[in-house]
């Protein structure tokens, strides 16, 4: 899979899938499909209230989490409420994000 460098020297997928306007069950079953056919990157945020179904999907789906690469976003003005990072963490069932884009500003 064609992959970037990234600033810091982590490689990101070139391609992947993004959960933006689904529903649980479909962010759920899109996130497990994706992954049975060779995607390694999803994209969620907390405004798509997903995360959950989007942790169940890699779960579900048998691929180590160290082979996915996992990006969230948060709005900028909830980035420094303690709590919101682990609370999306809790939510996507992992332990650690591999990208985590602030939007908005604060």
């Amino acid at each position: 899979m064609m992959t970037f460098s990234l600033s810091n020297g982590v490689k990101m997928p070139a391609a992947g899938i993004g959960t933006f306007l689904m529903t649980s069950a479909q962010a759920e079953q899109a996130v497990i499909d994706a992954l049975s056919c060779g995607y390694r990157m999803i994209d969620t945020a907390q405004a798509y209230m997903n995360e959950r179904a989007v942790g169940r999907g890699m779960k579900k789906s048998g691929v180590a989490r160290e082979e996915i690469f996992l990006s969230t976003k948060i709005w900028a003005s909830q980035y420094l409420t303690e709590g919101t990072v682990e609370k999306s963490l809790e939510l996507l069932d992992t332990e650690y994000m591999d990208a985590r884009v602030i939007i908005g500003t604060s």
